[in-house]
């Protein structure tokens, strides 16, 4: 994969990069301040990028302003936001969009190479990787949703964990269930929000939107 990385700290920032090339992808420019990112963005157009919220000149949410303002020249940009806090209003606008291709993990969160690049893959592919704690600070504000309120208790726990970017397989572990479990729970949750397969969205991504949105 084509990579962007946009973090002012220099060791971390060096060491998603080796990280990154160990793994076989290519790292196409690395930015320090929300005006690089906005710029290596749309210039490279990367595959994916990696994105810290909080960058120079201000250190406040420049990093998070320049992948927003990327997403909305390139529809569908793939980002992968990594933060030390949730920075909720701004995490909803990047899903407001319903093309997924979005990942937003605390920092501390990430345990270990292989959930990272796993997660930069997800993020890539038009998928989803969102931090628990994300989710949960998302859903702890947001307003109510009539067709969420139709899901069994059942159907959220496995909404949620498809929304950290998990597989039916993944899913079914973590819930001590079979796989063809969670296919029937998928597929109810897809009825219940009314997404249906139209061969060009991602019903799973589509779900997770809905779900993580609120609304």
């Amino acid at each position: 994969m084509r990579i962007v990385v946009a973090e002012d700290l220099y060791l971390l920032r060096d060491g998603m990069v080796r990280l990154l090339e160990a793994y076989g992808h290519q790292v196409v420019a690395t930015a320090t301040t929300g005006p690089e990112t906005l710029d290596a963005l749309l210039t490279q157009r990367p595959d994916v990028a990696v994105v810290d919220v909080r960058m120079p000149p201000t250190q406040s949410d420049e990093g998070l302003r320049a992948a927003l303002d990327a997403r909305r020249r390139l529809p569908g940009l793939p980002i992968l936001i990594l933060s030390q806090h949730v920075e909720q209003l701004y995490a909803r606008e990047l899903l407001a969009d319903g093309t997924g291709g979005i990942g937003y993990f605390l920092k501390e969160s990430v345990f270990d190479a292989d959930q990272f690049v796993d997660a930069l893959e997800r993020v890539a592919d038009g998928g989803t990787a969102m931090d628990p704690a994300v989710i949960a600070k998302l859903l702890s504000s947001g307003s109510s949703n009539r067709r969420l309120e139709r899901l069994t208790e059942r159907e959220h726990d496995v909404l949620g964990l498809m929304a950290e970017g998990l597989s039916n397989q993944a899913v079914g572990q973590r819930l001590f269930l079979s796989e063809s479990a969670i296919s029937k729970h998928t597929t109810s949750i897809f009825g219940k929000l009314g997404i249906t397969d139209d061969g060009n969205n991602n019903r799973r991504v589509l779900a997770v939107l809905t779900y993580l949105n609120n609304a």
